[in-house]
């Protein structure tokens, strides 16, 4: 772990794209326009349209790299990390428009933080004003929930319930603790792969904090269709992935997580017959095998989320309250 912070942070915002010029045009103006400098880094994922030459049309300064395949969001994300040097990583989704202080905001809470944090984890709004995320939560199966998702934002709260790292929608990340840990596992293709390096720095000893004042709109849902059978799939994946790869089923809370994938997946078979959640866990069971991860660890976990509440927490409107 290191053991000492530089005085004033550099910044590489890393902002993974796979189409959808609309929402990426306003992304990428919002970043430059931030009020601390940063260092831009568009990685196009093999996008199904022109969105890349436009990209480079309009922001012939900024630095775009382009996959020669479709690799999926975490593999999509390291490829600009790696070609990156700043003291912190922010990683941008495409469909994120920026506050112009979020990078300041950010650059502030880590020189202002010992060496042990991480991560940060900025409070994101919807489009009509209300929390989209505060970074995330988990519970003692290592199930991952997005904080205050859908509630007034006066009900946000930076350290409870507890924050076990950033939501992948825009995560900062100190470069030198990722060196140490390692970067997202890219055999996730998208969705879990914020919350298995929460885990994994969590695991090395390190600590992260959530910021206090908006620092941008999230659109959600815009590259893979929200609660579309190809975003439940991917989700799926990643669960099964991590029950797998952090050996949960051979915890004193395994029956809990059998008995919540059980119905999760009963409820989209018998509700919407469709088997995307289901074979989405399979997949990902399979992917993790020969994968392994430290000790879960207690540090970010809500153990007081038993399997009720665990499956209340996945009910649409649930931190409206």
């Amino acid at each position: 772990m290191p053991e000492s912070r530089p005085r004033s942070v550099t910044i590489d915002a890393i902002v993974p794209v796979y189409g959808g010029w609309e929402h990426v045009e306003p992304c990428l103006a919002a970043l430059v326009s931030q009020t601390r400098p940063v260092n831009v880094i568009i990685v196009d994922d093999c996008g199904p349209d022109d969105t890349a030459d436009r990209v480079a049309a309009a922001f012939p300064d900024l630095t775009l790299l382009r996959n020669e395949v479709n690799r999926g969001f975490a593999a999509t994300c390291n490829v600009g990390v790696r070609h990156g040097s700043a003291d912190v990583v922010v990683l941008v989704n495409s469909d994120v428009i920026a506050e112009p202080t979020l990078m300041a905001d950010i650059a502030d809470a880590f020189d202002g933080a010992p060496a042990s944090i991480a991560s940060v984890c900025p409070l994101l709004t919807t489009p009509d004003g209300r929390v989209d995320s505060q970074g995330i939560t988990a519970d003692p199966t290592c199930a991952g929930f997005v904080r205050f998702h859908g509630a007034d934002i006066a009900r946000s709260d930076a350290v409870d319930p507890p924050v076990l790292g950033p939501y992948g929608a825009v995560a900062a990340y100190r470069r030198r603790a990722l060196d140490e840990v390692g970067l997202l596992d890219e055999g996730i293709f998208m969705y879990g792969e914020e919350l298995d390096l929460a885990l994994r720095l969590r695991a090395g000893g390190y600590d992260t904090l959530a910021l206090t004042e908006p620092g941008g709109v999230h659109i959600g849902g815009a590259s893979a269709g929200e609660g579309s059978p190809r975003q439940t799939r991917l989700a799926g994946f990643g669960r099964g992935y991590l029950l797998r790869a952090w050996g949960v089923l051979r915890t004193r809370h395994a029956a809990m997580a059998l008995a919540i994938e059980a119905l999760v997946c009963a409820r989209r078979l018998v509700l919407q017959r469709d088997a995307s959640a289901l074979a989405g866990r399979i997949a990902g069971w399979r992917a993790a095998k020969g994968v392994e991860r430290p000790q879960i660890p207690a540090a970010g976990i809500d153990r007081t989320i038993g399997l009720l509440r665990a499956v209340q927490m996945r009910r649409a409107g649930f931190w409206e309250g």
